[in-house]
């Protein structure tokens, strides 16, 4: 699915009350606050919609948009500038195999974003193999290994309550073995609040780090689109104890709300390098910054 397709809730919800205007509809003082209104309620942060606001009130005195239309292609154009810094790209591993640790809450997709990426990687001509380290849920496991099936990837496996960096070191020997060049490993699901699982993350990332020098090339951290503010709170967290090198925003086909990727950007200065937008196995897509704001502020409603 693509990004426009995979955010046709969100964009019923993202500003879609602004639409529907004349193309010659001017600005008034009190659109202006319903836009503020509108992008708050959309989960961007406070500081950021202040930023956004003070550009399009700019534009607004400086004549350069007197109209509806030419306003929301400022609020693009400024919500654009938020997601564009950052390499996008997957990080080429500092040795072999290039090893991906998937981090995040439960609930928030990490093992079905973990098969869906190893799939891109396959299909692009990759050898991956998956790792199921969440050894605290025994469903974990077992949904892993049924995803590896029908992604038709290998996958290594941990025992139910098991050690997970174990299963993690154990995968990336294997991977080297194997002549793999990708290890993308599912973490345990973790509570941000709670100090004791995110220690043993930590120790996942040494762990891999011994496996292979220079591991983890690349930590993702997965948070749900639903979540609004409390995915910040969650990324906050993450990237303290994991090193997190991007973030994969999923479930956005399910939400009204596309605000918080902007918030999360804004504040944590980390690159968005992948969107679920949908179920299927395809349904993992590379962040385009273009493209995403112009699926949540089309042209016209």
């Amino acid at each position: 699915m693509s990004i426009d397709g995979g955010l046709a809730k969100t964009r019923g919800g993202f500003l879609a009350r602004l639409f529907g205007r004349a193309a010659d509809q001017p600005v008034t003082p009190e659109w202006l606050d319903e836009l503020e209104s509108a992008l708050l309620r959309s989960d961007i942060s406070v500081s950021l919609v202040d930023s956004v606001m003070l550009q399009v009130r700019d534009v607004v005195a400086d004549r350069k948009a007197d109209t509806v239309p030419k306003v929301l292609a400022a609020v693009r154009e400024a919500l654009v500038a938020v997601l564009e810094p950052g390499d996008r790209a997957l990080r080429a591993g500092a040795g072999s195999p290039r090893v991906i640790l998937i981090v995040g809450v439960n609930g928030s997709g990490k093992t079905t974003t973990a098969a869906k990426l190893a799939k891109r990687l396959r299909d692009a001509g990759e050898r991956p193999l998956l790792a199921a380290a969440d050894t605290f849920r025994a469903a974990a496991i077992e949904q892993l290994e049924v995803w590896a099936k029908r992604v038709d990837v290998p996958i290594v496996s941990g025992r139910p309550d098991g050690d997970p960096a174990a299963v993690v070191f154990d995968a990336v020997q294997a991977g080297l073995a194997r002549g793999n060049t990708t290890v993308i490993a599912d973490t345990a699901g973790r509570l941000h609040t709670k100090g004791q699982l995110m220690d043993e993350l930590g120790k996942i990332v040494k762990v891999t780090g011994r496996a292979r020098a220079g591991a983890p090339d690349e930590v993702l951290l997965v948070l749900d689109g639903t979540a609004g503010q409390n995915a910040i709170v969650q990324a906050r967290q993450f990237t303290a104890t994991a090193q997190v090198t991007g973030i994969v925003i999923t479930k956005l086909d399910g939400t009204a709300k596309g605000g918080a990727v902007f918030a999360i950007v804004d504040e944590l200065k980390l690159p968005v390098k992948f969107l679920g937008v949908g179920e299927k196995e395809t349904d993992l897509v590379p962040m385009d910054p273009h493209a995403f704001v112009d699926a949540l502020l089309p042209s016209r409603a």
